[in-house]
């Protein structure tokens, strides 16, 4: 029993989990300092709720911070609080959830505070791809705890009451807070991309609860899987008609419509998040118009490209197989996306050509150049491609391409624009089609859009025991 007071520490464990399941550990540890009158300071379980429950019966680690006690700041002792947690939880191979309310560190305590903080870093590392790590921010969350936040796998934020910084915003050159407030849930999510999910405390701490119902405990042993209701065979008529959006496409082909997206705010021409299909979990990645005006077809940004990168690689690590719908024109054409398009695209081929988990690629509209590419075609070794049959895949769109090839003829045709039609028809057929792919082997079906399901149900089904080696190297440097 702790001798900490029913903070709001407590009561968002006790919401957070299952009835009567929360453990606590470590609750009679107080601060250790003397120095700066810290020995008339009162420091229950030293500002940190530490402990381990359950979630629908998974078990979890959590760690609460008392905004109560001394701002909820990281002191020596809390920290050790902290970086135990973590120590238990990669024994047990279980997912850490941390619930963020913190002043930063604690300056009373200075040196060893700050080597508190090193020590939650490093556990934090040794963890990254081992175990799930959630962070959710309700208070504040600023300086050190921010750079935390960000080592972490999902970062939730309470939409009102949650401020995320390392430099608070008046403390930005030409900035402040009336200015615009980069502490906000708004600016980290749908400007910074640091966030996946905002909402209030209760809906937050609900789409947790979801989440960890539908990860993986650890990258060994997959306790995520489900009874599929749904009829695998279920035809999806509707999505010929969610051209660019493939929120909505996703949704269709899940099991029971289940999708959860992360990153909805931030990059939106790159859609991420999870399905359910044949009761397992399946990370998804596809392209999206987020501004017809714009654009009317997708496009790879630099933005969209690290979100997708980062998503892929959460789900390689923990063995989650990845569908792309891929739907791409090409790159953005301007002269800020110039500066990082190359690197950003380049992450993107690295993470999907390094994974090793089952990946299936669904062509739904455009398919062009090395666009395409980066959207784990064959190439990148997609282990089934599917095309839908109205589907383009080839070089470049056939009348830009037909300009380029027939420049001569078309400047002194008599009737241009026919020319080009005669023209493109010709090279789309040959080159630009679904059906030229597929006879050299980089589609391996063409289907109807309302077969999409049925048809990566049994592709997933038929991979899901995959093996595949990659050579020995530390690691890579992309």
């Amino acid at each position: 029993m702790s001798n900490s007071a029913q903070t709001s520490s407590r009561k968002r464990i006790k919401a957070l989990l299952d009835d009567n399941s929360f453990v606590e550990v470590g609750g009679y540890i107080t601060a250790r300092a003397t120095d700066f009158n810290m020995t008339a300071q009162e420091t229950p379980a030293d500002g940190v709720v530490t402990g381990y429950g359950t979630i629908d019966g998974n078990l979890v680690y959590v760690y609460s911070q008392d905004a109560a006690v001394l701002g909820g700041s990281v002191g020596e002792m809390h920290a050790k609080k902290i970086a135990g947690l973590y120590d238990l939880a990669m024994k047990m191979g279980a997912p850490v959830i941390g619930l963020v309310d913190c002043a930063g560190l604690r300056l009373q305590e200075a040196v060893d505070a700050l080597n508190g903080f090193g020590q939650i870093y490093l556990c934090q590392t040794m963890a990254s791809g081992v175990i799930p790590q959630i962070t959710a921010v309700f208070g504040a969350c600023g300086g050190g705890m921010a750079v935390s936040a960000a080592i972490s796998d999902f970062v939730f934020m309470e939409e009102k009451k949650g401020k995320l910084f390392v430099n608070s915003p008046n403390a930005l050159d030409g900035n402040y807070t009336a200015k615009c407030d980069t502490a906000s849930a708004a600016f980290q999510s749908a400007e910074a991309g640091l966030v996946d999910l905002v909402g209030e405390e209760s809906e937050i701490l609900e789409q947790i609860r979801t989440l960890i119902a539908i990860l993986p405990a650890n990258n060994e042993d997959d306790m995520s899987y489900d009874e599929c209701n749904d009829d695998l065979n279920r035809l999806c008529p509707e999505l010929a008609s969610y051209s660019g959006d493939a929120a909505s496409a996703l949704a269709a082909v899940s099991d029971e419509n289940f999708f959860m997206e992360f990153k909805k705010d931030y990059a939106p021409e790159m859609v991420t998040g999870f399905i359910r299909l044949n009761g397992n979990t399946v990370g998804c990645v596809a392209n999206a118009v987020s501004d017809p005006k714009k654009s009317p077809a997708p496009v790879l940004t630099v933005n969209g490209c690290e979100k997708a990168a980062d998503f892929v690689n959460f789900c390689d690590a923990f063995n989650i197989p990845v569908l792309t719908l891929a739907d791409v024109k090409g790159y953005q054409a301007d002269k800020e996306s110039e500066k990082k398009i190359a690197k950003a695209a380049g992450r993107l081929i690295y993470a999907y050509a390094n994974a090793t988990v089952p990946k299936v690629t669904v062509v739904t509209g455009q398919a062009y150049g090395t666009a395409y590419l980066t959207m784990c075609s064959k190439a990148l070794g997609a282990d089934i491609v599917y095309a839908w049959d109205k589907a383009s895949i080839g070089m470049m769109d056939p009348s830009a391409a037909v300009k380029i090839m027939y420049a001569k003829e078309i400047e002194t045709a008599e009737d241009a624009p026919a020319l080009i039609a005669e023209k493109a028809a010709a090279y789309g057929k040959e080159q630009s089609s679904a059906q030229a792919a597929a006879r050299r082997g980089y589609v391996d079906d063409i289907i109807a859009p309302a077969d999409t399901r049925k048809r990566v149900a049994a592709a997933l089904e038929m991979l899901f025991t995959k093996r595949e080696d990659r050579p020995d190297k530390k690691h890579g440097t992309v």
